[in-house]
């Protein structure tokens, strides 16, 4: 209605007078209502399109000019949404990987705990008598004898390194001593020969001293390496043998009292997760049960080897050496591969060991 009232005022003449004045004409007040309605009419439509418009998130491509067909409408929110929901898509595969990682994380926690408590419960229940345990008598003799063994031969390593320090100390003193009689031999000439010859022993001494440190030093060498190395390292594999035990026993106590109780549906699904946990610990008890065999074995062989060898080394130096005879000194080194360290070099590193 409005484009009708608008194309009539559009196409109305306007008749100008001499003067060039707009003549008035019945029309005008037509004219006038018509705007008037025209603008009402704007702004009621202006309201509608504020209140229902078009989305603004929407692209309208019109090919008829406006208010031609509204097909052809892309909605930008379509655009939007695919970024969204690609982003969307890796949140969340990264929270399903963080949640898969607490899950898993909380499972170990559980499986740690109930394994603690069982354990701690089996212990508890050794100590006081109340439980069984599964014994090896000869591998717990023998486990036994290895403890002893290394109590035994952490005190000569002990005594050799004391040994060896003493003896450094000695070795040092006798090498100023002999320096002392050697200044005082060229400024005393009523005494040059009797400074002399003490100079000339003790540098002989210390001589030998040091060709005996160096036996001792791979004496003290040897049996450290025996035992804080090869002896520990059969006892880390006993720990990990006793602690199999004790889960062992601990699971098998869990089976026995399970298989003491009702066989209804739910009992019986835990008795043979237990059966399973059971015959798991059970492997991995005979497994290091072996392994502890097979070290205690090979240690035993190896400790008798070594220990030929340097209580040979040992004897022979330290006989050598108080005997006075450097020519069999040196012998017993050259047979046992034994280099001494040049002259004036610090004392070995492992001595300072506390």
């Amino acid at each position: 209605m409005a484009d009708s009232i608008m194309s009539k005022a559009a196409t109305m003449e306007i008749p100008i007078n001499s003067n060039g004045d707009t003549g008035t004409l019945p029309e005008d007040d037509s004219l006038e209502q018509a705007a008037k309605l025209q603008w009402s009419l704007d702004e009621k439509d202006l309201q509608q399109v504020m209140v229902s418009g078009p989305n603004l998130n929407e692209t309208s491509i019109v090919s008829g000019g406006y208010g031609g067909t509204t097909e052809g409408i892309i909605p930008t929110s379509s655009i939007k949404g695919s970024s969204m929901q690609h982003s969307s898509s890796n949140s969340s595969m990264a929270d399903d990987a963080s949640r898969g990682v607490a899950v898993e994380k909380l499972d170990f926690v559980k499986k740690w705990g109930l394994n603690t408590y069982k354990c701690t419960k089996q212990m508890i229940s050794e100590r006081f008598g109340r439980g069984s345990r599964t014994v090896d008598l000869e591998l717990e003799a023998q486990i036994d004898v290895l403890r002893d063994t290394k109590r035994k031969y952490e005190n000569v390593l002990r005594l050799a390194r004391a040994l060896t320090n003493h003896f450094y100390s000695m070795v040092q003193t006798q090498h100023a001593l002999g320096d002392t009689f050697a200044d005082l031999s060229q400024k005393s000439p009523e005494l040059r020969d009797e400074f002399g010859y003490n100079a000339e022993t003790q540098k002989l001494l210390c001589k030998n001293g040091e060709t005996l440190l160096g036996a001792v030093n791979f004496f003290v060498s040897s049996i450290n390496t025996l035992v804080n190395k090869t002896m520990e390292d059969t006892l880390m594999t006993i720990k990990m043998y006793e602690s199999a035990r004790l889960e062992f026993d601990a699971y098998r106590a869990d089976l026995e009292e399970l298989s003491l109780g009702p066989r209804d549906a739910v009992t019986m699904a835990r008795i043979d997760y237990a059966q399973q946990q059971y015959q798991v610990h059970k492997d991995k008890y005979e497994r290091l049960r072996s392994d502890v065999t097979i070290k205690l074995k090979f240690l035993e062989e190896n400790k008798v080897k070594v220990m030929h060898k340097q209580l040979l080394l040992f004897h022979n130096a330290i006989s050598a050496y108080f005997a006075g005879n450097q020519q069999q000194l040196e012998q017993t080194l050259k047979q046992f591969n034994i280099k001494l360290k040049p002259p004036g070099s610090e004392q070995p590193s492992w001595l300072e060991e506390p």
